[in-house]
């Protein structure tokens, strides 16, 4: 069944309504009618599996059946912050990242990055990337939508390090030196209601100073496995294998 993601908190009410951009797709592009089903997911992560009762212009009426039990979020919060990266990498990240559990997204200017992104732009790139994860939050019958950063100064994204309980940075001279402890065993030690954040370079990598200037922020290098990933791999690596530990199992 399709997932429509609600801004409000749940409320028991006769009937809940998909307008906007949900409402086009329920009933122009999944051609719903009276009777058929899908889930509703609400800001506090509730979600309903509800029923077409009515369909309008420019509105669907639906009423709740169930609430649906299963968890499907990961049991800590995880964030990805990649330099920006060339061409679609990034979306592709953002895409399949979601699939995956991620928390939030932020995309930062690293000293090797290519892109540069202006104010103006930026803006643009937010709308797109929101959509992206928005998609595939639905596709993924997530119970949340991914938040999302795209920041313009690198210093803005250092101000936020003391947000996190862990940092981890995904360093190439750490596989290259057959280092693989230290990711497994910050996500082994994590404890509920903490956070983590995972740094990960463009195509260029992460350089010396910025690698110094994590580390004054207590971030852990870490090497992903014996090989060299690429820049829109490593972040699907890490989260399949943060998956494999706190979902898989437990």
């Amino acid at each position: 069944m399709q997932r429509y993601f609600l801004k409000e908190n749940y409320e028991e009410k006769t009937a809940y309504h998909l307008t906007g951009d949900d409402f086009h797709h329920a009933a122009h592009v999944m051609r719903m009618k009276t009777g058929d089903k899908c889930f509703l997911t609400f800001h506090d992560e509730t979600v309903l599996i509800a029923e077409v009762i009515d369909i309008t212009e420019n509105q669907i009426a639906l009423k709740e059946l169930q609430k649906e039990e299963k968890e499907k979020e990961m049991p800590y919060s995880v964030t990805i912050a990649c330099g920006f990266t060339k061409g679609d990498k990034f979306e592709w990240v953002a895409q399949k990242a979601t699939e995956l559990g991620m928390g939030e997204l932020i995309g930062f200017p690293s000293k090797t990055s290519v892109v540069k992104w202006d104010e103006k732009k930026l803006v643009k790139k937010q709308q797109r990337f929101e959509k992206i994860v928005k998609e595939a939050a639905e596709q993924s019958h997530r119970s949340q939508i991914p938040t999302v950063q795209l920041l313009s100064k690198f210093q803005a994204f250092e101000n936020q390090l003391s947000d996190y309980k862990h940092i981890l940075v995904a360093y190439e001279e750490s596989a290259k030196e057959n280092e693989t402890k230290s990711f497994v065993r910050v996500i082994q030690e994590i404890q509920p209601g903490e956070n983590v954040l995972i740094i990960f370079g463009p195509e260029g990598g992460i350089t010396p100073e910025e690698i110094e200037l994590f580390e004054s922020h207590k971030a852990v290098l870490c090497g992903l496995g014996p090989r060299i990933l690429r820049a829109e791999t490593a972040p699907l690596y890490a989260l399949s294998a943060m998956s494999y530990q706190w979902e898989l199992l437990k």
